[in-house]
């Protein structure tokens, strides 16, 4: 593996040499750095940690590499590695409950983690890494073939996709610029005005039919409106989607709907989940080019009314399999974007569980410094019923009493460069 990983970062390194003279090649990147802090005075018995406020400080840098080998022929290829120095409690993991954006559908993969190697516990300092990108672009005629390790994902809601089930991020996630990527084979042609036709096959683990998927999607224009329709076989689970994007007078409106049918490619399942439906409706608009402000509903049947019910439900293929986070059912979420000054940005949103009453605000400001520089700041502050635990352990099974008084409040700053 370590052979694997010294010739990818070579190989990487020495091609922008291989092809100085040719256009043939490019190159590009980033450099991230957070600072995070965490305050977990919920989460320990008093007394057990020194202080209820404990963070991490974790850098990013990632190159994103495409050849072109042919006139319809390329090859992308991007690696990343991601040192991190924390508090070894956050090693354990369990101070958040939402799961997206994990590595479900590859083939085969390193394992994620560099240092320490597999089999030693992590404590104060990790270095993780991922080959996020390796896929042949072909096209004939008007048709693309994708083969590889690539990003795929759909759905026009801005909060809660209810389509997007292959690697979605959750709503804490720091950093969700680049989809993770998963082991595929992908057709895509157009048809029509702004119409495409799309399907593709994505490989799980050891190229296993139970743990892979397939997908069906469609995409047309009419009456002014942008529709698409979605079948998906995941994890012998079946997904149909809709999807549907207009104006309305000058607001922008999106209704994005899944259901999923529990286990309806496999036989004889006893499985007791139930199929589940969810959908997002939500408008924007855009008030005199410099404030930006959204609303969307979403509906979640996956998820609970009664807190007390959040944790059982998590052990649901909806969470296991089908990238739900949210363990409500109903969802308010404004939010909104304003420009301070041509370089400073400032955007909030606000998560309202409509069942037990909670909320979430994720205030974020950024500052331009400088072209392809960026340094910001934000956090995520639950305002809610703090769950309960069992007094035997550090850190112990929840007794929910809401759903985001039970995450853990977080500050954070971020410094980003591209190049």
């Amino acid at each position: 593996m370590k052979k694997l990983v010294i010739t990818i970062i070579i190989l990487i390194g020495f091609m922008p040499i291989a092809t100085r003279a040719s256009d043939n090649f490019t190159i590009n990147g980033y450099y991230k750095n957070f600072f995070v802090v965490y305050d977990v005075s919920d989460y320990v018995k008093p007394g057990q940690l020194s202080d209820d406020i404990i963070g991490m400080v974790s850098s990013r840098i990632r190159l994103d590499s495409r050849l072109i080998l042919d006139e319809n022929i390329s090859l992308s290829v991007s690696y990343g590695i991601a040192p991190r120095v924390q508090d070894k409690y956050l090693s354990l993991n369990q101070f958040g409950y939402s799961s997206s954006g994990e590595r479900r559908y590859r083939m085969n993969d390193f394992y994620p983690r560099l240092y320490p190697p597999k089999g030693k516990t992590p404590e104060n300092f990790v270095i993780y890494h991922n080959l996020d990108r390796a896929f042949l672009s072909i096209s004939i005629n008007s048709l693309d073939i994708i083969f590889g390790r690539q990003a795929i994902a759909w759905g026009s809601a801005r909060a809660v996709n209810p389509t997007d089930v292959i690697a979605p991020y959750s709503f804490d996630e720091l950093d969700s610029e680049e989809r993770t990527g998963v082991d595929a084979i992908r057709f895509r042609l157009p048809i029509g005005f702004m119409g495409e036709f799309d399907a593709g096959y994505l490989f799980g683990n050891d190229f296993k039919l139970e743990k892979s998927a397939f997908y069906l999607r469609s995409k047309f224009y009419a009456a002014r409106t942008d529709f698409s329709f979605l079948v998906l076989g995941f994890r012998e689970n079946l997904l149909v989607g809709f999807d549907l994007t207009r104006a309305i007078g000058g607001a922008g409106f999106w209704l994005e709907t899944a259901y999923v049918i529990r286990d309806a490619l496999v036989k004889g399942s006893s499985s007791n989940d139930s199929n589940y439906l969810r959908s997002t409706i939500g408008f924007d608009y855009s008030f005199g080019g410099l404030t930006y402000g959204s609303i969307e509903y979403h509906y979640n049947q996956a998820g609970e009314n009664k807190p007390e019910d959040y944790f059982a439900s998590l052990t649901s293929s909806a969470y296991t399999e089908g990238s739900v986070y949210l363990m409500g059912q109903h969802y308010l979420i404004p939010a909104i974007s304003y420009q301070i000054t041509p370089l400073v940005t400032f955007t909030g949103q606000f998560w309202w569980n409509l069942s037990d009453y909670s909320f979430l605000i994720t205030p974020y400001i950024e500052y331009n410094i400088a072209e392809n520089i960026y340094l910001a700041g934000g956090g995520y502050i639950g305002i809610g019923k703090s769950p309960l635990f069992t007094t035997d352990q550090i850190i112990n099974y929840p007794i929910f009493k809401s759903e985001f008084g039970s995450y853990t409040n977080s500050l954070f700053t971020s410094f980003r460069v591209y190049f």
